[in-house]
């Protein structure tokens, strides 16, 4: 176990390829893991689980949609909890609590329990994406810092990969709760890795050593905490980043919820196994999402955003072929716009909020889950009622008006050469 937080005065972090600093890489890499591939695990299954349980698509969706609810929910708390305590013990708790109840959720008798259980699952797993940036911020060289948190978002990747490819092939041959039970045991292996790599925390100073003693200084900061927040939710500016956040995870994760519906059933009869390579499609947005920060500093981010959303419009009208191809062409096209858009607006909110950038980057992580969740859950009501053509018209017009809130929002030349 990491030992408890310390405070060193003069300490400046880890420098890049020391084994502090490759041991904190490794860590968090294995978090992202063990988070992320529990957090989507019944994604590529909803079909599956909808057979066998009696339930329609938007039920079978709540596996998903509380889950990641109950993280948006846990983010903030989190932080708080992170400030007393530390934030390798916090991540730990998280993890731990995660692990075990994912473990326990397979085997639940009921459809009430289990939904219960995957809420409680999330809000457990809000430690890790509530608290890792911070983490590397107090634990390595600033210099190394923004190539430190990639290697993060990299393990988050690879988790949320990892867990859809598993759960769909094991699916076919044992079932959907033996899946899941694959699953939270790979999360329980990168627990245990991180749990054994972490670093002592040397940069983390605690709350009680920020503020006086007693309930005042916990009064003041809790003062202070909530002044942070109504400032950054008065900001126009952050409030269409948020805006963003909400309405693209949402329709994003809408069109994986429930494109494996449409291919599992005719023309297409596809199995689970092979609608579960669909989530290869996220390799795209790897790819997007560093090759859009690159085109940022040429032409604006305000440019490249609003061109992101206008791919991930033009992507998710595609899927709304009845040729497969097509549709593949379209989610791979949707993914990647929808990756260059988050990778910009999760790094403009830090850079936009000139104070309390934790709780900044906080708001941004509860916008980014609760569109998860609500329009991840009522996109299936538009899919049962309308058809696969209207719910992808209607993420495509939540894309594009969310880009022409963003060209109002935005000034043109942040993020241009000759700007900021």
């Amino acid at each position: 176990m990491p030992s408890s937080p310390s405070i060193s005065p003069v300490w400046t972090g880890h420098a890049k390829g020391s084994r502090g600093y490759r041991r904190l890489l490794a860590a968090l890499a294995f978090a992202g893991v063990a988070t992320f591939a529990q957090l989507y695990s019944t994604q590529a299954l909803l079909p599956r689980i909808s057979a066998e349980l009696h339930i329609d698509a938007a039920q079978s969706a709540l596996t998903v949609s509380l889950a990641t609810l109950g993280l948006a929910v846990a983010v903030l708390p989190w932080s708080f909890v992170a400030d007393r305590i530390g934030r390798v013990p916090a991540m730990t708790a998280g993890v731990t609590a995660a692990t075990i109840l994912g473990l326990l959720a397979p085997f639940s008798p009921t459809v009430g329990l289990l939904l219960t259980l995957r809420c409680l699952e999330g809000a457990a797993l809000g430690a890790v994406p509530a608290l890792a940036v911070a983490y590397l911020n107090e634990e390595v060289q600033r210099a190394h810092a923004a190539l430190a948190a990639g290697t993060y978002v990299a393990g988050t990747t690879v988790g949320g990969l990892l867990g859809r490819l598993v759960a769909g092939p094991l699916a076919d041959v044992w079932g959907w709760r033996a899946a899941i039970f694959a699953v939270a045991v790979l999360g329980a292996v990168a627990a245990g890795a991180f749990v054994a790599l972490a670093p002592r925390q040397r940069g983390f100073v605690p709350l009680r050593k920020r503020h006086d003693a007693g309930p005042q200084g916990v009064r003041e900061s809790a003062r202070h905490a909530v002044q942070l927040l109504g400032r950054q939710l008065r900001s126009r500016r952050l409030l269409a980043l948020y805006l963003q956040a909400f309405t693209l995870m949402g329709g994003f994760v809408a069109v994986y919820n429930y494109l494996g519906y449409r291919l599992e059933a005719q023309p297409f009869g596809l199995p689970v196994a092979i609608t579960s390579l669909l989530f290869l499609a996220y390799l795209s947005g790897t790819f997007s999402s560093g090759y859009a920060a690159r085109l940022s500093q040429r032409f604006g981010r305000r440019s490249v955003v609003v061109a992101s959303m206008a791919v991930m419009a033009a992507g998710v009208l595609l899927t709304a072929v009845d040729w497969l191809p097509a549709i593949l062409v379209g989610l791979v096209a949707l993914t990647a716009g929808f990756f260059a858009a988050h990778g910009l607006g999760s790094g403009w909110t830090g850079a936009l909020a000139s104070t309390g950038k934790a709780q900044a980057a906080s708001l941004y992580n509860l916008f980014y889950y609760a569109g998860s969740s609500l329009l991840g859950w009522l996109g299936g009501f538009v899919f049962q009622d309308l058809g696969w053509g209207c719910l992808a018209l209607g993420i495509a017009v939540l894309a594009l008006a969310t880009g022409a809130v963003a060209a109002v929002v935005h000034p043109a030349e942040e993020g241009a050469p000759a700007g900021r």
